[in-house]
């Protein structure tokens, strides 16, 4: 039987060739025993014995942690992350174990794709997230801060904050990561003067602030308004423990994460690439809860290992994860 506390240092060294051997081994594990997974499995009638690759695997629909304590064995918690939502709505809960390990999987997958944290300035844009507290996605742009050595802040939601903080040490990489209506907000009513050395993350969602749009649009509204070629994104959820960062439109997972798409009118029958259909995320490193995740938004993968994000399942929560309908 897998032992979770080993396999979170051999997570890391995790690559195409091991990763359904470990994502059957951690099956296994979360089966026996996470007792809401179990039962779900139970539910559907899946034979543990009888799952021997990865399609045959179930994924628990998000919902759950809205109303379980979703937990692979018994352990105090140190944090609990929450998710979004309007009043009285029920927030999904994550019950996070090592906050240490969390941050860890945080730094390596972002240092994997844009470099090191010490020199980069981070500045979040983040208002909505910040009101409501126990968000992963403050806990992670917490840590992210706490890396560098550069004045990294939280920036104030009005125009003069943002350009005052982005010209000053022109010189230096900065970061600006934000909740998409933020900076629409700030576009609108203010010019942001260009400036090298700046990337725009959208972290997705108009939290009932704004109408949605299609990604494209926003992409470039963004790319016009701050007077650069590409818009980044980050997509993270509550539930899970890792991100997922993209520029254009498609998502790259780490190694040991993987996006498979299911039927949209049958969650149990998965479907190949390039075709539209439910998100299901497979994400070994939420080894102290669940790693298979069934998400509410439609997407698409793809033969390299990217996937995109096309909207949300109708009659869906309003969430703050790259929302967009394309």
């Amino acid at each position: 039987m897998l032992n979770p506390e080993n396999f979170k240092s051999e997570i890391f060294f995790l690559n195409s060739d091991s990763f359904e051997s470990a994502a059957l081994s951690v099956f296994d594990y979360q089966y026996h025993h996470n007792i809401v997974y179990k039962q779900f499995c139970d539910h559907l009638g899946v034979r543990q014995e009888k799952i021997n690759k990865i399609q045959d695997i179930p994924f628990l629909p998000i919902e759950f942690f809205k109303t379980q304590k979703v937990v692979s064995e018994q352990w105090n918690e140190q944090k609990i992350f929450k998710s979004s939502g309007t009043s009285g709505q029920n927030r999904s809960q994550h019950f996070v174990k090592d906050i240490a390990f969390y941050h860890r999987i945080a730094l390596t997958i972002f240092e994997n794709l844009y470099g090191s944290l010490s020199n980069l300035q981070i500045l979040a844009l983040l208002p909505s997230y910040q009101q409501q507290g126990d968000s992963s996605l403050i806990s992670m742009v917490d840590f992210f801060m706490s890396q560098s050595i550069q004045k990294s802040h939280y920036l104030l939601e009005n125009p003069e904050s943002l350009i005052e903080t982005i010209q000053d040490e022109p010189d230096t990489k900065k970061l600006v990561i934000g909740v998409s209506y933020a900076f629409l907000d700030i576009l609108e009513s203010s010019d942001i003067p260009a400036l090298e050395n700046l990337t725009i993350m959208e972290t997705g969602g108009m939290k009932g602030r704004r109408k949605e749009m299609i990604r494209n649009e926003l992409h470039d509204l963004l790319k016009a308004g701050f007077h650069v070629n590409e818009i980044h994104s980050e997509y993270g959820m509550t539930e899970l423990t890792s991100q997922a960062y993209g520029s254009n439109g498609y998502f790259q997972l780490p190694s040991w994460c993987k996006a498979v798409i299911r039927d949209i009118n049958d969650p149990l029958i998965p479907i190949g690439n390039d075709k539209t259909g439910g998100l299901n995320i497979i994400d070994l490193a939420n080894i102290h809860s669940c790693s298979f995740i069934e998400t509410k938004d439609l997407a698409k993968t793809h033969a390299n290992g990217t996937f995109e994000v096309l909207g949300r399942f109708d009659n869906s929560d309003i969430r703050g994860c790259n929302l967009l309908v394309n």
